[in-house]
């Protein structure tokens, strides 16, 4: 997802992007859904989330760290 979009989501969750990294961002989004601010971490493996909004990137990114 691009960050536009992200920043969209968190302005309709009543956040201030700013200059919020991606994660960051993504992460105060899942808390503000009263939700384990779990993205990019090694979680991913056994969340069972997948219908998550951000699962896609957060495989991505969890491969990324990795590399």
């Amino acid at each position: 997802m691009k960050m536009q979009e992200i920043r969209e989501i968190a302005k309709t969750q009543g956040l201030k992007p700013g200059k919020l990294t991606k994660v960051a961002l993504v992460r105060a989004v899942q808390e503000s859904e009263n939700n384990t601010p779990c993205f990019a971490t090694d979680q991913v493996k056994s969340c069972g989330q997948d219908q998550c909004l951000w699962r896609e990137d957060c495989i991505k990114m969890v491969k990324q760290k990795k590399n």
